[in-house]
């Protein structure tokens, strides 16, 4: 039986030949490369901070900006040798919680204006978003390969952050928020299809991914 056929709406690497002059510059400056994802990590925090107070066009262009560093770092890590599974733990982190500020700050702004339904988006949006990561790092405790998705965290950067610029916000909240969660459904099935077929017995991949504790 054949792997269940998925795509990404967009690749997840650069060209090399894209990236390396620019990290070359930036290596010469001594940054490393968790230097590169806390920089971005703080950059996305600015964004929140002016789609909060409705400044949307410069938000998405520092959302975008800040993001873009996320390209960065690891061929940065890769160029210098400086590769390591903190720093993976940690850009992980940071772009789950960069992807959760820009959505915060957007729903503090809509419950200043009474927007429940923007609200609500933000909320179905972030929880899209972090179940995403969530059954990709599940999949991969089980020694599964997980990397397809309608719509990964590339899609939905470039989804806000065109939003905000163009002031359409409230429609790329429903597309990314509908997109997200089936994108969640789609990783599932995945990861039940590449168990289905492995013979993992059900009792024992769900035990495996229970949480300790209540």
């Amino acid at each position: 039986m054949t792997r269940p056929k998925s795509f990404t709406l967009l690749p997840h690497t650069v060209p090399r030949r894209l990236t390396d002059p620019i990290v070359a510059v930036i290596a010469r400056t001594g940054a490393t490369p968790n230097h590169l994802t806390v920089l971005g990590f703080l950059g996305n925090l600015g964004a929140a901070a002016l789609a909060a107070r409705g400044d949307f066009l410069p938000a998405g262009l520092v959302m975008l900006a800040a993001s873009a560093l996320d390209l960065l770092d690891g061929a940065l890590a890769r160029a210098t040798g400086r590769a390591s599974a903190f720093g993976a733990i940690l850009d992980s982190v940071l772009d789950r919680l960069s992807e959760a500020a820009v959505l915060a700050g957007l729903a503090f702004y809509y419950a200043q204006r009474g927007e429940r339904e923007e609200i609500v988006l933000c909320f179905a949006a972030l929880a899209g978003s972090i179940i995403v990561s969530y059954i990709r790092a599940r999949a991969e405790a089980h020694g599964l390969e997980l990397r397809e998705g309608l719509f990964t965290r590339a899609e939905r950067v470039l989804l806000l952050s065109g939003g905000l610029i163009i002031g359409q916000v409230r429609i790329a909240l429903w597309v990314l928020a509908v997109m997200a969660n089936a994108t969640a459904l789609q990783r599932l099935y995945i990861v039940w299809a590449q168990l289905r077929r492995a013979g993992a017995p059900p009792t024992e991949a769900r035990g495996a991914g229970e949480e300790e504790g209540p």
